[in-house]
C-alpha cells in the first residue's frame, strides 16, 4: 500500500520544518513520492537522497490558469531542481469552454517539457460535467500523459469513486488514474483502488498506513 501513496504537503503556509517532517515520514514508510510545492523541490531531493522515495511537484497550481509558456517554464525549472514527477493542473476554463484542442496542445507541450518524467494532469473534477471529464481524458490519452488526476485539494470537492471509475473507463489501459483530495482513511483508499486508482495523493499518508 505504501507505494500507492504520494505523501503530500501543498499548504501555502508549509515551512522548511514541515518539509523535513514529511520527508522523514516518507523515508520511514517508503512512500512512492513526496509531493511538495516547487520552492521545496531542491530541499526535498536533498532530504530524500539515498532513499527510493521520489520527489513530485505541482505546475500551474492550484488554478490551472497560467499560460502554457509559464507552465513549460515551471516544469523545466522543477526538473532542473530534481523533480521526478510533475502534477499539472489543466486550464479548467478551457475545459468549460470545450476548447479541447487547447488542452491537447497544453498537455503535449508539458509532456515534452517534462523530459520523460512522470506527468500527471489534474482535471479538478468538481468543476466539470461527466461529459467534460470524458473529453479531457480523451485528450490526455492522445497526449500520452502518464496519469489523469482528480483534484488539487483546493477546489470545492475532492476525489469520488464515481469520478475515478469514469476516468479509468475513459482512459483505458494506456493511462493511469490518481485519486486525490479528501482521502483520509483506509476505507477511502481501498474504495479508490477498487474503482481503478493506482496512485493516491494524501496529506494523511502516515495515518492511512
Amino acid at each position: 500500500m505504501n507505494k500507492l501513496i504520494d505523501h503530500t504537503i501543498l499548504k501555502p503556509y508549509a515551512t522548511s520544518v514541515d518539509i523535513e517532517k514529511i520527508c522523514a515520514e516518507a523515508k520511514q514508510y517508503r512512500f512512492k513520492t513526496v509531493c511538495v510545492n516547487p520552492v521545496y523541490v531542491k530541499k526535498a531531493k536533498e532530504l530524500l537522497k539515498g532513499s527510493d522515495v521520489l520527489v513530485c511537484t505541482v505546475v500551474g497550481f492550484p488554478l490551472g490558469a497560467n499560460t502554457i509558456e509559464v507552465k513549460e517554464a515551471e516544469t523545466k525549472d522543477a526538473i532542473q531542481n530534481g523533480a521526478d514527477e510533475i502534477d499539472m493542473v489543466i486550464n479548467i476554463g478551457k475545459a468549460k469552454e470545450h476548447d479541447y484542442e487547447y488542452l491537447y496542445q497544453e498537455m503535449c507541450r508539458i509532456r515534452a517539457a517534462a523530459q520523460g518524467k512522470t506527468l500527471k494532469v489534474i482535471l479538478e473534477t468538481c468543476y466539470l460535467t461527466d461529459e467534460e471529464k470524458v473529453a479531457v481524458c480523451r485528450e490526455a490519452t492522445k497526449a500520452k500523459v502518464d496519469f489523469v488526476k482528480t483534484s488539487t485539494g483546493f477546489g470545492n470537492g475532492g476525489a469520488t469513486v464515481a469520478d475515478v471509475e469514469l476516468m479509468k473507463k475513459s482512459v483505458g489501459n494506456g493511462v493511469s488514474v490518481k485519486a486525490s483530495g479528501g482521502i483520509r482513511n483506509r476505507t477511502d483508499l481501498e474504495a479508490m483502488v477498487k474503482a481503478g486508482a493506482t496512485r493516491i495523493g494524501s496529506s494523511a499518508g502516515k495515518e492511512l498506513l
